[in-house]
C-alpha cells in the first residue's frame, strides 16, 4: 500500500501534523506541500491537511481534492485556532465529507494550532464583536498543536491505515 500525506500550511501548525501523521505511516508513503501535487494516481490512501481559513476548508484545496478524490481512500486533517469542541467545528467536517464525496471518506482529525499575530491583529481590529472574540482568544492557542495534539495525530494516522488494510 502506497500513502501520500499532503498538507497547505501558513504558518506551520498543519506542517507539524503532517509530519506527525507521517511518521506513523507504514508502508510505502511521501509526504508533500499540496503544491507540489498534481493528482492522487499511484496512492492507495491519501491524508489531506490544510488550516481552516475564514471559518471554512480553503478554496484551493477543496477545488483540488474535488478533481482528484475519486475511488481513493482519503482522511483529513485540519488545524484551527479555536479550542476542540467549538460548535463551528462540525461544519467544517463536513465539509470535508462533501469534497470527498465521490472518494471513500475514511474520517477527519481536527485539532487547535496556534493564531498567527497578524491574523489575532486583524481580529481584534474588527468592528464585529464575534471577531474581537476570537482575537482575544489568540494568546491562548500559543504553543499549539502541543505534543498531546501532536500524540493524538500519530494515533489517528495508526487508526486510518488500520481501516483500509
Amino acid at each position: 500500500m502506497k500513502t501520500l500525506v499532503t498538507y497547505m500550511t501558513q504558518t506551520g501548525n498543519t506542517k507539524k501534523i503532517a509530519e506527525a501523521i507521517y511518521g506513523e505511516i507504514t508502508g510505502e508513503k511521501d509526504i508533500k506541500n499540496i503544491e507540489d501535487v498534481s493528482n492522487f494516481e499511484g496512492y492507495d490512501l491519501v491524508f489531506v491537511g490544510f488550516p481552516v481559513l475564514q471559518f471554512n476548508i480553503p478554496e484551493n484545496v477543496s477545488k483540488f481534492v474535488k478533481e482528484n478524490v475519486a475511488g481513493k481512500n482519503i482522511a483529513f486533517f485540519m488545524t484551527h485556532a479555536v479550542p476542540e469542541g467549538f460548535e463551528a467545528i462540525h461544519s467544517w467536517t463536513g465539509s470535508c465529507k462533501d469534497i470527498a464525496d465521490s472518494g471513500n471518506y475514511i474520517g477527519t482529525f481536527e485539532c487547535q494550532g496556534e493564531l498567527a499575530q497578524p491574523v489575532i491583529d486583524m481580529l481584534l481590529e474588527s468592528d464585529d464583536p464575534q471577531m474581537k472574540e476570537f482575537g482575544e482568544m489568540g494568546p491562548s492557542t500559543k504553543g499549539q498543536p502541543d505534543e498531546s495534539r501532536v500524540q493524538k495525530a500519530r494515533e489517528f494516522a495508526k487508526e486510518i491505515q488500520a481501516k483500509v488494510q
